[in-house]
């Protein structure tokens, strides 16, 4: 069977990842790739299990062979079958034994990783080793095998090129969660559109509006849809939105005629990622100004995000669109707060930041390629107490050798009533 999420449905198998993981260990010169985490939100397990409900639980991978999955506990037996990966029962990795007769952690962990390898056909010698633990637990780990004879190679950095292009199945999952962010953004306009303006206040069915009741629905919807939000959402207005991480004071009322930025980015077993910017009402004209420049600056990162294109050039193309506007950006004024305060773009996946990059100096993992999944999205930002605004535009984009497709295609305007 083929790893995936839930009941055995396929993200990441195929001949063409098989082989490239065939290929990632015969360059490190390992024999195997040993995958151990204490923890279920761990993105390089996540491309063997999907989203299998497990605590601690290894991966062992080796050329030519089915991944084995090494789970800790009988209680999670029948999440580990729905991952379709050949098993290793508490009992193949004899964890009794290592509970009764070397139960620290680190001599625990070091005995039920080598009992998984032997399991597995895998003698002494050199592991590539990933996965997310304690580092304190990593190193003794590594100490007590390496007295066994096993060395050992990190994997982390590889396995992120590894997960970068994605296959048929894990960008037909990030649709998946694309659509229901399209959908919950049509809600937010749709609740904004609604509202009515009371000495400046929005409010909605006899209440004032407040970033907290948006948040929530948001996040019903997304439970719906079977998704969470791990690093939760934005919902900004005004000068709060003009810090590009500020997640939004859940009793602020919102008002006309300020800006507010939505940013949500949630994950079933990928991330999707996407941002608009609202106004109810007329909006200033600084906020307009900024609102088409970025508007002009997100075409401009389509027209230019191709394969082979280099993501560090598109971000000096944005960069001087702004400054001929009169902005401050990261080339023109480094270290600006006001202004384009950030880069253009990263990649999308089992994290909400991989590969590719679009930063400075990078090397291969700059270059867009096909079957990359990249975010575009310029934005203008006055953190100003009095007066100041946010605006970010964000696309998801998949790359494909015939053309780019947006998974977050959807209005743009600042007015929420010209979304219905």
């Amino acid at each position: 069977m083929t790893p995936g999420v839930g009941a055995k449905a396929d993200l990441s198998a195929s001949a063409e990842r098989t082989s490239a993981l065939a290929e990632l260990l015969r360059w490190l010169d390992a024999g195997a790739l040993v995958l151990l985490s204490a923890t279920g939100d761990d993105p390089d397990r996540a491309l063997f299990t999907g989203r299998a409900n497990l605590g601690t639980a290894l991966v062992v991978a080796k050329p030519g062979a089915t991944p084995r999955l090494g789970y800790f506990t009988p209680m999670e037996r029948d999440e580990a079958a729905a991952t379709g990966l050949d098993l290793l029962t508490p009992d193949d990795l004899d964890l009794a034994r290592w509970h009764r007769d070397s139960p620290q952690a680190g001599a625990f962990h070091a005995n039920a990783v080598g009992q998984a390898l032997l399991r597995c056909g895998v003698g002494p010698g050199r592991i590539a080793l990933a996965g997310r633990l304690p580092f304190g637990l990593a190193q003794e780990i590594v100490e007590r095998l390496g007295g066994e004879g096993w060395t050992f190679v990190s994997a982390t950095e590889p396995l992120l090129t590894l997960r970068r292009r994605k296959s048929a199945a894990e960008l037909a999952e990030v649709r998946r969660v694309s659509a229901a962010v399209v959908a919950a953004f049509r809600h937010v306009a749709g609740r904004l559109a609604a509202t009515e303006v009371r000495a400046g206040e929005l409010w909605l069915m006899g209440e004032r509006l407040r970033v907290a009741r948006l948040k929530s629905e948001i996040a019903e919807l997304f439970a719906r849809s079977g998704l969470d939000q791990p690093r939760a959402n934005i919902v900004a207005p005004a000068e709060e939105g003009g810090v590009p991480h500020s997640a939004g004071t859940l009793d602020r009322v919102l008002r006309a005629a300020e800006s507010l930025v939505v940013d949500l980015f949630p994950r079933a077993v990928l991330f999707s990622d996407c941002t608009r910017t609202f106004c109810v009402g007329d909006p200033p004209p600084a906020l307009t100004a900024a609102h088409a420049a970025t508007l002009a600056a997100l075409e401009l990162a389509h027209a230019g995000a191709r394969p082979g294109a280099r993501g560090w050039d598109l971000q000096q193309r944005i960069c001087a669109h702004f400054s001929e506007l009169g902005y401050a950006t990261p080339i023109s004024a480094p270290g600006t707060l006001n202004g384009y305060v950030h880069g253009l773009g990263h990649g999308v996946g089992y994290e909400l930041h991989e590969y590719p990059t679009f930063k400075h100096a990078a090397g291969a993992e700059g270059i867009l390629a096909v079957g990359d999944l990249v975010t575009l999205e310029p934005g203008l930002y006055d953190p100003d107490p009095e007066g100041g605004f946010g605006v970010r535009l964000e696309d998801l984009v998949a790359l494909h050798s015939d053309g780019n497709e947006n998974l977050t295609a959807m209005p743009y305007s600042l007015d929420p009533r010209a979304w219905h």
